[in-house]
């Protein structure tokens, strides 16, 4: 889950510093949990989700397909 959220900001071309702003944390905070030193709270793994376009099983890698299948 951690490389997935590193991965998908990365696509973005977004900084740690930026995306913390978006989730209104601190960049230390938000690098905490891309490194797995901190549990996302529920709020955020939703809010991930939203900005991103993808479903949270995809972000806690419960899923390889991003999009929710119907």
């Amino acid at each position: 889950m951690y490389r997935r959220i590193r991965d998908l900001r990365e696509d973005k071309d977004l900084t740690q510093k930026e995306l913390s702003k978006i989730l209104n944390c601190s960049q230390q905070v938000y690098s905490n949990y891309e490194l797995g030193q901190r549990d996302i709270p529920t709020d955020i793994l939703i809010a991930l989700s939203r900005f991103y376009g993808v479903s949270v099983d995809y972000i806690l890698g419960l899923t390889d397909y991003p999009f929710i299948h119907k």
